[in-house]
């Protein structure tokens, strides 16, 4: 890679309900498809510090991190996405911003493939911050 080469660096949020099921956001742009909350590092950002607002910003809420459980290529992006494990407060009530349309909790099997092989490693976090290459 060149010095001026770039891309891009993402930090999304894995965020279970009671059961299980996983919080996604329906996009209002791109493919409108289903994503994790999360998104692109502004520069100077560092990866925390994005995940942190861009969850205040999809969610309206702050989230707890707990941890850093995988780093992944996406090459039809060119970009490195950081998944963390992070909780809701208690109570909390979303509000979504208008890059989305809706919220729902997803059980693994609904999930892409992509997305349920980065969740499955989060969920199952020992200690070792996993990563693959899509």
């Amino acid at each position: 890679m060149a010095f001026d080469d770039r891309f891009r660096l993402s930090a999304h949020a894995v965020i279970t309900d009671a059961a299980g099921a996983v919080l996604q956001l329906k996009a209002n742009y791109g493919d409108f498809g289903w994503g994790l909350p999360g998104g692109a590092l502004e520069p100077g950002e560092t990866i925390h510090e994005a995940l942190l607002r861009e969850c205040r910003e999809e969610l309206g809420i702050d989230v707890a991190v707990q941890q850093l459980t995988g780093v992944y290529y996406h090459a039809v992006y060119v970009s490195q996405v950081f998944i963390f494990r992070c909780t809701l407060p208690d109570g909390a009530c979303l509000l979504l911003s208008d890059e989305h349309s809706a919220w729902r909790y997803f059980a693994l099997h609904e999930l892409s493939a992509v997305q349920r092989h980065r969740v499955d490693d989060c969920l199952g976090y020992d200690g070792a911050v996993r990563s693959a290459r899509f």
